[in-house]
């Protein structure tokens, strides 16, 4: 019992310290039950640089801010929870050690100092989600953003081969994540999984497809119901053989894989998801 107590009082104040690191603009992080597993530096690929960020791995959140002060405060915090969180491992290229976090809203690579560390974080972060989702309360994230092709990757338009310059802008489109101009990214289009009113920026190829699954859509809409129309009919004047429809099989489930990795040591204040 005192163990626990023991336990309870010094994972709390391990959360305090977190909280006070982002000064009064971070979120309030203590929550019964949360508890802090782990925490470390990664570099984050980001737009436009890469840049190292600080991870905190809790056993419901993964939560990350920039470093300031050489580690003694952070700031812009995000929290991301852990059932809208899906990993790709990656081999690596312009970061080694690298693997992609993928959420509804931004998906993003991010770098381990080594191999070693690497697989930690990935194994911990995919313990602690599996392990949040047992208990059934909460469902997986089905939808996830795309990662946005950095700046310095591609210096022409990746649809109309345009070179960008100081008045040629770059865009990424939303949709794809791919490097566009402005004039092949007028088009707006509200993508529900990342925001789910506000119209976001969509390359004009991204545009063109949604306006045909949309006119497709209808198409099957009208024909099926020409088609039932048709099959209503028919039903009307088959009514006296009395045949009953056959019931329609539904579709197997496809079952995400989980990320399959050795369980190194995790440089954090605990190991593995309890």
């Amino acid at each position: 019992m005192s163990d626990q107590l023991t336990f309870e009082r010094e994972n709390r104040e391990r959360i305090q310290a977190v909280e006070n690191s982002f000064g009064p603009s971070g979120k309030p992080l203590y929550q019964t039950g949360r508890i802090l597993m782990g925490e470390g530096r990664l570099i984050k690929q980001g737009r436009r640089k890469q840049e190292m960020k600080v991870f905190f791995l809790f056993n419901d959140v993964l939560v990350y801010g920039s470093i300031i002060l050489n580690g003694r405060w952070n700031k812009n915090q995000k929290i991301i929870p852990l059932e809208n969180i899906m990993l790709e491992d990656m081999e690596d290229g312009a970061l080694r050690n690298q693997w992609l976090i993928r959420t509804p809203r931004k998906s993003f690579f991010v770098s381990a100092p080594s191999h070693e560390e690497k697989q930690a974080w990935m194994q911990h972060i995919q313990d602690c989600r599996d392990k949040l989702l047992q208990g059934g309360s909460r469902q997986p994230g089905s939808n996830f953003a795309v990662s946005w092709i950095p700046d310095q990757t591609s210096y022409k338009c990746m649809r109309c081969s345009t070179t960008f310059s100081l008045t040629k802008r770059r865009h990424h489109c939303r949709k794809c994540g791919f490097l566009v101009c402005n004039s092949c990214s007028k088009q707006r289009e509200v993508i529900d999984h990342i925001h789910p009113t506000k119209r976001l920026r969509v390359c004009s190829l991204c545009y063109i497809r949604k306006e045909e699954d949309v006119s497709r859509s209808r198409g099957d809409s009208t024909e099926k119901n020409s088609v039932d129309s048709a099959s209503s009919s028919d039903d009307k004047d088959d009514s006296h053989v009395g045949e009953a429809p056959y019931p329609r099989a539904s579709e197997p489930l496809s079952r995400r894989k989980s990320v399959d990795t050795d369980r190194p040591s995790m440089s954090a204040d605990h190991s593995g998801c309890t």
